[in-house]
């Protein structure tokens, strides 16, 4: 009776410590799993961030170097210290895939091959101005004619194609630090120049750009980012089906060499009225040549605010845009045509890809009624510009 007794006892110890056994693992598996949530996401929590770089060639005699800012969730931006290039911005879409938003090339030959812009600072003077000159305090200044008959994004040598100091700032978020001294006389504008650009990216996926400048003399500064994006990180798929939001209710209309006409003309009943989302391709048949253009942007005052959201259902993707300038510049690659190949094989091709540059208006030196972009001695130059990724699920 006893053995019984105690047989019955054994195998109920047993059979209680096997339960708990199994209940621990069943519950071990539960916290696993809440941890782990999504590959991606529990991926992105292992990543150091910071910058490394590689030596990436030489250009006018001076070295060249590649870096790569990597954020806490593995989002990377590759930035040269050649003419200040974004490169890349490879980001995941909704199903978790990694892919470069910007058009770019792998090697520093793309872009000594003098491509149109990609991924570049553009100064001194962003954007066009007629004519290829301008008056300032009574002198009458001469531009290199590198567009037709005007000056282009600061001329034939522009600071998209000169090699700028780089320095790594690796603090909490990852920074590079680019300076560049333009001299008096350079490209025809007055001034020893002095700029600063920083390129700062945050573990909310934001591209931060800060520009500053200092001059000693008068002369006119414009400076901005010229990436091309596509969404969908393939320039196989055209930016028709993109979705835009633009916070402006006016735009500078332009004459047939895209100057400006002086005229800021409400966008209401016409192609340019982006104030609510809408599909880049719906009325681009109506603007001739497509868009290439700037918008007046709704501003309360000069600090930072939200002015563009782009966004593409194939990929997920939406990107917002901030700044403290009065204009953008929203063009879509009508002159791509297909000769250039992007860093993931495929051809360039019109539509494949297009510009949001944050910016003062164009023309502006000979334009009084827009606002001044003449920095003189004394005063210092600064602008800021955020692109913020989102990946909608």
């Amino acid at each position: 009776m006893i053995a019984t007794i105690l047989k019955t006892r054994i195998q109920n110890a047993i059979m209680k410590k096997i339960s708990y056994f199994f209940a621990g693992l069943f519950f071990a598996g539960l916290f696993f799993l809440a941890s782990c949530g999504n590959p991606s996401e529990q991926n992105q929590t292992l990543v150091k961030p910071g910058i490394t770089k590689v030596d990436w060639g030489q250009a006018d005699g001076k070295k060249v170097e590649l870096f790569t800012l990597t954020n806490g969730k593995g989002t990377q931006i590759k930035i040269s210290n050649y003419g200040g290039i974004v490169t890349s911005f490879i980001v995941p879409d909704k199903q978790g895939h990694r892919s470069s938003i910007v058009v770019g090339f792998d090697s520093l030959s793309g872009y000594l091959a003098k491509p149109p812009y990609f991924g570049a600072l553009i100064g001194r003077y962003g954007n066009r101005i007629g004519d290829a000159k301008f008056t300032l305090d009574g002198k009458r200044y001469t531009l290199a004619a590198n567009n037709g008959k005007n000056a282009l994004h600061g001329g034939l040598k522009g600071f998209d194609k000169v090699v700028w100091d780089a320095s790594i700032i690796n603090d909490s978020l990852p920074s590079l630090k680019l300076g560049y001294l333009s001299k008096d006389g350079e490209e025809g504008y007055p001034g020893n120049l002095k700029v600063t650009v920083q390129y700062t990216l945050s573990n909310d996926d934001e591209l931060k750009i800060t520009y500053d400048a200092v001059t000693d003399k008068a002369t006119p500064v414009n400076l901005t980012n010229h990436s091309y994006f596509n969404l969908t990180g393939d320039v196989g798929n055209t930016i028709l089906g993109h979705t835009l939001m633009i916070n402006a209710d006016h735009y500078t209309p332009v004459d047939t060499t895209l100057i400006p006409t002086g005229e800021i003309r409400s966008v209401t009943g016409t192609p340019f009225d982006f104030t609510s989302p809408k599909q880049i391709g719906r009325d681009i048949d109506s603007v001739k040549g497509g868009y290439d253009h700037n918008w007046v942007l709704n501003r309360r005052d000069g600090s930072l605010q939200e002015v563009a959201v782009l966004s593409d259902s194939i990929s997920g993707r939406s990107l917002e845009v901030y700044t403290t300038e009065p204009g953008l510049q929203f063009y879509t690659g009508n002159f791509l045509d297909g000769k250039l190949i992007n860093h993931d094989g495929k051809p360039i091709k019109q539509h494949s890809a297009l510009c949001m540059e944050t910016q003062h208006f164009p023309d502006s030196p000979n334009k009084p009624d827009f606002p001044s972009t003449i920095l003189k001695p004394g005063e210092k130059y600064h602008s800021e510009t955020v692109y913020k990724l989102i990946v909608n699920k």
